[in-house]
């Protein structure tokens, strides 16, 4: 196959000049990361080989709580940092773009049974033991049983227990991804949807960025798809008003309620890039026990089951990987896209800026951006012939 196939927008001209970035990949990140590299002025263009509208994007396939503090009980403190300040920079984003976009901040609700009781001290545990320690004091507020039907009357009488998380939110992914394509147009950015791109043949530009997931596995060779299953359902009359997290050994549980009685529900975890439709077994899992949070989704329809791989790197954390040249590598935000896109994709921004400008042309000058950025975890050197400087000798 060629490097562009057919259905996207004319390539450019030999009369025009090469844009400053070539973003490859549309999905989240890469939408984010155009839109800001436009927003600052610069000649942008993204390719996608999906559509506008993101089906085939991993970020279509998501509930999109912004969610620090829950997290927390299975992710490292680096990744709960970004997420608390990814949170805070949402509502200023959505502010600047061109549609309306769902967003509750509103916080997130624990519960368990009593009979996995046991789950409830692990996951306080962990939390307050990877969760950044501000958000711990006002943050993880314990509730009564009355006290969780104050805070949900749906759920009132069904749980003895539970905790709140105030400061906690949630989106609506799929109007995210919409509005940032009408933003990218309405910025500039020439856009190739339908469009795939061949390793061998990128297209011509001063810094690529590659933000293709499991699309970018030919030259991040440790990237692993992490299956997710959700289901998509209508049920009027439940009227949650926050996400809700069921705690259980085997079937642990989110239910966002979104928009006009939707509900999104899921949390499987499956290793493999298995793209294939969702199974009886995860279904079955999926509906029993958002049947056990409330029995009214017994008469919930059932509008979607959908199912796709996350981009996940060995140690779970994103990765901003640098080739010693003119690319940048975004990648591996495992299923915590939503939660920490903005302060991966601001700095990826950063740092191809940096490029741009040529700040950033060896190895040193790598190593002295690694140590001073904000997150410097993020950044690593991906060149066979030279030596990534944080591991060297002092």
């Amino acid at each position: 196959m060629g490097s562009v196939a057919s259905g996207s927008r004319a390539m450019k001209t030999a009369t025009q000049p090469k844009p400053d970035f070539a973003v490859i990949g549309g999905g989240l990140c890469g939408r984010l990361v155009a839109w800001r590299l436009a927003g600052a002025g610069h000649r942008v263009a993204l390719y996608e080989r999906g559509d506008a509208a993101g089906t085939q994007a991993a970020a279509w396939v998501a509930a999109a709580m912004l969610a620090p503090l829950a997290e927390a009980a299975s992710a490292e403190l680096l990744i709960t940092q970004l997420g608390a300040a990814s949170l805070d920079a949402w509502p200023r984003l959505l502010a600047e773009l061109p549609e309306p976009v769902f967003f509750q901040r509103n916080g997130s609700l624990i519960v368990w049974h009593h009979a996995d009781r046991t789950e409830a001290s692990l996951f306080e545990r962990r939390v307050r033991a990877n969760a950044p320690a501000e958000w711990l004091d006002s943050g993880f507020v314990a509730l009564s049983g009355a006290q969780i039907g104050a805070a949900e009357p749906a759920l009132t009488g069904r749980f003895t227990k539970g905790w709140l998380l105030p400061r906690e939110g949630q989106l609506d992914n799929r109007q995210v991804l919409a509005a940032l394509a009408a933003g990218l147009a309405a910025r500039g950015v020439e856009l190739h949807w339908n469009t795939h791109i061949d390793d061998r043949a990128m297209p011509d530009a001063h810094v690529t960025i590659d933000c293709r997931g499991l699309g970018a596995k030919p030259v991040l060779p440790t990237l692993r798809g992490i299956r997710g299953e959700v289901a998509r359902v209508h049920a009027p009359g439940i009227d949650l008003t926050r996400p809700v997290r069921l705690l259980h050994p085997r079937y642990p549980l989110y239910i966002a309620p979104k928009q006009d009685d939707c509900y999104v529900i899921g949390a499987t975890e499956v290793e493999g890039e298995d793209m294939s439709p969702v199974s009886v077994r995860s279904a079955l899992e999926l509906l029993s026990a958002a049947f056990s949070v409330h029995p009214g989704f017994g008469e919930a329809r059932i509008l979607e089951l959908n199912a796709h791989c996350r981009p996940t790197m060995p140690d779970h954390r994103p990765a901003l990987v640098w080739n010693g040249a003119q690319t940048l590598r975004v990648n591996g935000l495992y299923r915590h896209g939503y939660m920490i896109a903005p302060e991966v994709a601001d700095e990826a921004v950063r740092f191809a800026a940096a490029l741009l400008e040529r700040r950033v042309a060896d190895v040193d000058a790598f190593a002295t951006w690694r140590r001073d950025a904000r997150w410097s975890e993020l950044f690593h050197l991906d060149s066979l012939n030279q030596p990534d400087p944080a591991r060297e000798p002092a």
